[in-house]
């Protein structure tokens, strides 16, 4: 697990022994059961997880309903936008899909670390710049792009999810009901014949 978080380090900038020995011995593994929440709508938020192994789902409740608005995967991360600025109540959800390895890091974690390797601050920004660009893209997309748009891309660039989450949650996550999202697949498998 260790050497996963310090192989993506280094497909950003190589590191050097001395950097990737402290990384690994400032992480923090933390392995949450399926059903697990990381952090409930309410809480103050103040980690950051890098995931290794699993799956987590980002929703909030909308008139008592789930809505899914993310999926993070391996070597992805979950930042909560409530982790910068003030402290402020979290909006959403974060729950294991699956089971779920995490590096778990927060602000004073970091902070040590930039003290001791300062260019970590400069690759620190590349990973929450490159973070917000793909939110960017994807609140762009749920507002530009019919359901079955995002449902074609979903299925091209994270064909994975469909293996390893709910229905019920991907029509969510893309903003149909169960049912509606049972006619985007049939369509477009009969478009694929």
């Amino acid at each position: 697990m260790h050497r996963k978080f310090i192989n993506y380090f280094s497909r950003i900038s190589p590191l050097s022994e001395e950097e990737a020995k402290a990384i690994e011995e400032n992480m923090v593994l933390k392995t949450y059961k399926k059903g697990a929440y990381l952090l409930r709508e309410g809480q103050i938020s103040v980690d950051t997880y890098f995931i290794l192994e699993g799956c987590i789902r980002e929703f909030v409740v909308n008139d008592g309903e789930e809505k899914t608005t993310n999926f993070f995967t391996e070597e992805q991360w979950v930042i909560s936008l409530n982790n910068f600025g003030p402290q402020s109540p979290a909006t959403h959800n974060l729950i294991c899909v699956e089971d779920t390895t995490v590096s778990v890091g927060n602000e004073r974690q970091a902070q040590k670390m930039f003290k001791q390797f300062p260019r970590f601050e400069t690759i620190s920004r590349v990973i929450v710049e490159a973070d917000f660009a793909e939110q960017k893209k994807l609140l762009t997309s749920y507002l530009t792009d019919s359901p079955e748009q995002r449902y074609l891309k979903l299925l091209s660039y994270r064909p994975d999810l469909f293996q390893r989450i709910p229905q019920y949650q991907l029509a969510s996550y893309i903003g149909v009901k169960p049912e509606s999202l049972s006619r985007i697949r049939k369509r477009v498998f009969q478009g694929l014949k």
